[in-house]
């Protein structure tokens, strides 16, 4: 077999033999490594760090076109799409830097692999899992210090620092995208590098028992590498239940939706109580809530470029979705907007390169509905804390001396 300019491990898992092969994902070096150990003849299948639906994005960016924007919507799952966007635009940017797309080594594997009619084994867990584990790992001021940085991360056109380059040929992509905005590493280490070394371990195990294959090449970020191995050595517990408990997503804290219920509740007692006092003051705390609440979600869809009916349609939604903590105003404005504008097909096809750059946001149309989304539902916010304590400072005018 050809002598490896990588770091890998070989392991023995009952009559398994596995190559563990550490790459880095912005090194060519790694790449030429995957196809001359694949074309060596020695290895039946081999194993990538990727996920279904990153595999699909990476092999086939058409698959983007194939995302049903209402439903993103409708489950809220507009902050999950936009981290992934914040993800390809900081991959792009390494591309645009040094002329070689991250993760190009498995991309190789792949193709090889296919070439020579070897099975391909996707062991990496769902990002989609990753990324709501991550945040459930994360207390609610250092989620919203995460997301604001994906979010500038997307719009900057500063070079990749050489610390970053660095940390990236250490091995892992979506460390190094994420720790990037992150005060405290430990909290993003355990889901991003300790779950997933555990869960690709445990994926090998069972992947290789249900093929039957004897002899495979395990791509992984260098990163990896150390904490995979020492799960295949010690790990003796079913890799099925390992798999299934690292998938599962924990439940939210309950204190958020109490106190969401709990600001409605004092909002509604304050309409109460003014219309006690006087009809006049009732309606015009109630002409108050509408006016800045409504107000600041248009003026949010508005800075978004939505469209006139869309920032019509915010004003009139936010003060009653504001009440009903179950629907936000973006849910309403990106429905709106997606209607009054229909993306192109070539709106997908541009997307990951448009969301690179700050004129890309607002010419896309896909990516402009997410903008809508996401002012408009913070526009709402704020409103209802505007008019919330503007209502309280009314009543209590009204009932001092």
């Amino acid at each position: 077999m050809p002598e490896s300019i990588e770091p890998k491990r070989e392991i023995a898992v009952a009559d398994v033999r596995l190559t563990l092969l550490g790459t880095a994902h912005v090194s060519r070096a790694s790449e030429e490594e995957v196809r001359t150990l694949l074309q060596s003849g020695e290895y039946d299948a081999v194993a990538v760090e990727l996920c279904r639906s990153r595999f699909s994005a990476l092999m086939d960016p058409k698959s983007l076109s194939e995302m049903d924007l209402f439903s993103v919507i409708r489950q809220q799952r507009v902050y999950m799409v936009v981290a992934n966007l914040a993800l390809s635009a900081y991959q792009q940017r390494l591309a645009d830097q040094f002329g070689i797309e991250p993760g190009a080594e498995q991309r190789a594997a792949i193709r090889v692999a296919k070439e020579l009619g070897l099975p391909v084994l996707l062991i990496d867990r769902e990002i989609g899992v990753t990324l709501k584990r991550i945040s459930s790992n994360l207390g609610w001021w250092k989620r919203y210090t995460l997301f604001t940085g994906l979010l500038a991360a997307m719009l900057t056109s500063e070079k990749v620092s050489e610390e970053e380059i660095e940390r990236l040929k250490e091995g892992d992509v979506l460390e190094t995208t994420f720790a990037e905005f992150a005060h405290d590493r430990r909290d993003l280490f355990i889901p991003l590098i300790e779950e997933r070394d555990r869960y690709m371990a445990a994926r090998l195990r069972g992947e290789t028992a249900r093929t039957g294959v004897k002899r495979v090449l395990a791509v992984v970020g260098a990163g990896h590498l150390k904490g995979i191995a020492e799960s295949l050595e010690t790990d003796t517990v079913d890799p099925a239940a390992v798999t299934r408990a690292l998938e599962q997503v924990p439940r939210p804290s309950r204190w958020p939706r109490f106190l969401a219920w709990g600001l409605v509740a004092l909002i509604l007692a304050g309409f109460a109580y003014g219309f006690s006092q006087s009809t006049t003051l009732g309606w015009g705390l109630v002409a108050a809530w509408i006016v800045i609440n409504g107000g600041l979600s248009a003026l949010g869809a508005l800075l978004a470029g939505g469209h006139p009916l869309t920032v019509i349609a915010a004003f009139l939604a936010a003060p009653l979705t504001s009440l009903n903590p179950t629907i936000g105003a973006g849910m309403v404005t990106g429905a709106v907007e997606l209607s009054m504008r229909k993306p192109r097909v070539s709106d997908f096809g541009r997307l990951r390169l448009d969301v690179v750059t700050l004129r890309g946001w607002w010419r896309n149309r896909v990516a402009r509905v997410f903008l809508v989304f996401l002012f408009s539902s913070l526009g709402s916010g704020i409103g209802t804390y505007v008019a919330g304590f503007h209502i309280v400072d009314q009543l209590f005018r009204v009932g001092a001396p």
